[in-house]
């Protein structure tokens, strides 16, 4: 249906590349499908204090260099509140305040700086970060919570909710780790979007009564934000999986990895990454899935299908999936709407596929109801996380409409008028194609949904999602 899109005349795409060339830096939200090195991208790092000042910052600014030079991002390091002009902050595509503490910047500086966000500009918080700005509404938005106290630095376990961010895809379901953990003055699980929490029976002196967010992200205002409650230590800077942490917050920042940062409340696991969750689960037809001990689902074989045994009615699905194929050449897909059978071309017959595969037709690839109805190409690109880099899907189904989120983009909305066919039947599935397709999945939740036109639960419901 939209082939055309992708060809372009050598006088189109040499006008597109200039056009890009000269874009300013904080137009980067619009830029390709993320995943590629961040040629031209640059990174401000702010680490002026006004408060207690932690001995790690030279290693903080450091790791932030480091991963620049090894990512192909450029990095400027100051502490000099006077670089917040509207001018030189048109140059950077995220500013990292690297535990900052106390008022550091004077009204005019705020201002530019609310306008480089509003702009599409980002934000990187990091520890302290939110020990800084109490009286600058704006901030505490954009840094999501403002700190309260801190325990003694010990070991804890973090809880990670969601391993499809680029910041904490690379964890296990939970990372055991040394910091010093902060506590905040309120829960930003509303406004935000949760990536780890920490599980407070791993450690004495917590105060957030069970519910304890220490990494988060979300849209704000124009632009993104990301904060991590990690990094008091020394130590933190030189730890890979921390670094990789820093590095995945700053990429999505950027926008070289795009993430479903919308506020997540009220899902419920149907597989979390254990065997036990697997037991709602049936196999239908040839292939299979296994189980990493990671808690990674991956195809093998097919075609075939795991499809969970209780129907599902009005409901928002959510899950990460990855190819594993360079090319992108691999094939799979989640479908929906089909009544129970150990046939999986029942499914094909009765339900619908919501596709992933980056090589068919466009209304045979990632993000198109197969063979029904193309993905918006051009939002779907912009959204997408190449192969070998985890991507998030929502899946709402309501009545016979179905709409489809890629990385918090809504990028299809379909409705079913085939009378043979009832997006009704409300079993879904995931699809293992054949020999020759490698497709992961992780963390399939669903939240049910009631009332009407699929404005549900808070921020999350509505079309756009976020600020």
């Amino acid at each position: 249906m939209r082939a055309s899109v992708r060809i372009l005349t050598s006088a189109t795409a040499a006008a597109l590349l200039l056009g890009c060339l000269a874009a300013p830096a904080v137009s980067q939200n619009a830029g390709g499908a993320g995943g590629e090195d961040s040629a031209g991208k640059r990174v401000l790092v702010f680490s002026k204090t006004a408060g207690f000042r932690h001995d790690s910052i030279p290693e903080g600014v450091a790791a932030v260099r480091d991963l620049g030079a090894a990512h192909g991002f450029a990095v400027d390091a100051t502490e000099d509140a006077g670089a917040f002009t509207a001018r030189n902050l048109a140059r950077y595509d995220a500013v990292v305040f690297m535990s900052t503490t106390g008022d550091v910047l004077d009204r005019t500086q705020q201002k530019a700086f609310e306008r480089y966000v509003e702009r599409g500009g980002s934000y990187v918080g990091v520890h302290a970060a939110a020990d800084t700005e109490y009286d600058w509404a704006f901030y505490g938005g954009l840094a999501g919570a403002y700190f309260a106290s801190h325990p003694a630095i010990q070991p804890a376990t973090v809880q990670v909710e969601d391993r499809g961010h680029p910041a904490t895809a690379h964890l296990g379901p939970t990372w055991e780790r040394t910091d010093e953990w902060y506590n905040y003055r309120s829960n930003p699980r509303e406004q935000a979007h949760v990536l780890a929490t920490l599980d407070e029976s791993s450690y004495s002196g917590g105060t957030m009564d069970g519910d304890h967010p220490i990494a988060w992200c979300q849209e704000y205002e124009g632009g993104r934000a990301f904060y991590t409650g990690g990094g008091h230590t020394k130590e933190s800077y030189a730890d890979p999986a921390f670094r990789q942490h820093l590095l995945g917050g700053i990429r999505w920042a950027v926008g070289d990895a795009q993430a479903d940062c919308r506020p997540e409340n009220g899902y419920t696991p149907l597989f979390d990454g254990t065997a036990e969750s697997l037991k709602g689960w049936k196999q239908a037809g040839p292939g299979s899935f296994t189980l990493s001990d990671d808690g990674t689902l991956t195809s093998s074989g097919g075609m075939g299908m795991l499809w969970y045994a209780s129907p599902l009615k009005s409901y928002s699905l959510k899950l990460d999936w990855k190819m594993a194929s360079a090319s992108g050449d691999d094939n799979s897909g989640v479908f929906v709407g089909f009544p129970p059978s150990d046939d999986p071309w029942s499914a094909v017959d009765n339900g619908y596929e919501i596709q992933i595969d980056a090589t068919d037709a466009p209304d045979r690839t990632t993000g198109s109801v197969y063979s029904f109805q193309s993905a918006d190409v051009k939002k779907r690109d912009r959204a997408l996380n190449p192969p070998g880099e985890w991507n998030t899907y929502e899946i709402r189904v309501e009545g016979e409409r179905l709409r489809i989120w890629l990385n918090g983009v809504k990028i299809n909305d379909f409705t079913n008028r085939d009378p043979a066919r009832s997006l009704r039947d409300g079993h879904i599935g995931l699809q293992n194609h054949g020999a020759e397709d490698e497709v992961s999945f992780r963390n399939v939740r669903v939240k049910e949904l009631t009332g009407h036109h699929g404005h549900h639960g808070g921020h999350h419901g509505g079309d756009h999602g976020g600020h």
